[in-house]
């Protein structure tokens, strides 16, 4: 690499929900230097005549195996120390996927990959620690602006799995009488027929997402204050 040169790279936050209140994030080890054997966020190089869009895509295919059908640009960060390479730039994105049955496959620059808690994370290499923070503060702010949850829980679950994916986004506890009032007044939600037994006391209703409703909001935004 030219040290005199800026080069463009992406790099991948992707995060997960591990029940019943642990939010994961994707992390790979890298295989070779600089970092060799420390844990990173998925990226690399923008290769040329390529869009961002589809090296993030490519990179994260490449080092996890995982493909996400949407990914949302989180942040350009460009400090020239970033990189003991050289000046490199790294547009940053962040999505949501369902980690359940998702086979890991590190291969190209990554010798593994691996969820991580992210209140257990390990050091990770260049600045990505301070990607993933910012990262984490647009996720729990996106639950004042729209609805969170589709991509993360089940397409059936219990209203009180809702509650417990929206404590952990927010790392606090809720006022659960309130959150039920609202969550149902913004009707992104379809009470099922369909009944599970928790232990004792009386069998507790299924819940799912009325999807057309659910990204009508996502996409026209809400005012949502828990």
């Amino acid at each position: 690499m030219n040290n005199d040169s800026t080069k463009l790279t992406v790099d991948a936050v992707v995060f997960g929900y591990r029940a019943p209140k642990e939010i994961i994030v994707l992390l790979i080890q890298r295989k070779f230097e600089p970092f060799k054997g420390t844990w990173a966020l998925p990226g690399g190089f923008v290769l040329n005549g390529e869009s961002l869009e589809d090296a993030v895509y490519r990179e994260l295919q490449e080092e996890t195996g995982v493909e996400l059908s949407y990914l949302e640009q989180l942040y350009t960060f460009g400090k020239p120390d970033r990189d003991p390479r050289g000046h490199v730039v790294s547009v940053a994105y962040f999505g949501l996927i369902k980690p359940d049955n998702l086979d890991l496959v590190a291969s190209t620059d990554a010798t593994d990959a691996h969820w991580f808690s992210i209140k257990e994370l390990p050091k990770l290499a260049f600045d990505h620690q301070d990607i993933l923070n910012r990262a984490i503060n647009r996720l729990r702010a996106k639950v004042g602006y729209e609805p969170i949850g589709f991509e993360l829980l089940d397409s059936k679950f219990l209203f009180g799995e809702l509650e417990n994916l929206y404590m952990s986004l927010l790392d606090r506890t809720i006022d659960r009488r309130n959150f039920r009032k609202k969550i149902l007044a913004l009707g992104i939600l379809d009470e099922l027929d369909e009944k599970v037994s928790q232990g004792p006391g009386r069998p507790a209703k299924l819940f799912q997402f009325n999807e057309k409703r659910y990204f009508e909001l996502k996409e026209q935004g809400i005012f949502f204050e828990i």
